[in-house]
């Protein structure tokens, strides 16, 4: 069974800079494609990037492309979100989740285990 805590959450002003962080345990991190998810209220949760076990693929949601780095240690089984030129669109519930295979995916369903999320609240 794998766990995942992340943290790095909280209120920053527009324009500013987040990275949060995603600790695993419980498994064989290094196996599982990895996405971080966001939930706004009102809307559907929707994957804004993942990345393949040793990195080779990443992909981004349109939105953050550019703006949003996705990265992970495995060594340390750790998987990150470097999030720049934050907007207050960009305020939900971050949370991150793991796939029980190498392959990356953009449907939560393919995605096992989930964080307990954390908020990000991007405002003036």
């Amino acid at each position: 069974q794998v766990q995942l805590v992340e943290s790095g959450g909280g209120l920053v002003q527009p324009g500013g800079s987040l990275r949060l962080s995603c600790a695993a345990s419980g498994g064989r991190f290094s196996r599982y494609a990895m996405g971080w998810f966001r939930q706004a209220p009102g809307k559907e949760r929707e994957l804004i990037a993942a990345i393949s076990p040793y990195g080779g693929t990443m992909n981004y949601k349109d939105s953050v492309r550019g703006r949003f780095t996705i990265s992970r240690d495995n060594a340390k089984n750790t998987l990150y979100l470097q999030m720049n030129s934050l907007k207050p669109e960009d305020t939900a519930v971050y949370y991150c989740a793991a796939t029980t295979s190498s392959r990356v995916s953009s449907t939560p369903l393919q995605y096992a285990y989930w964080g307990q999320g954390t908020q990000v609240t991007v405002s003036s």
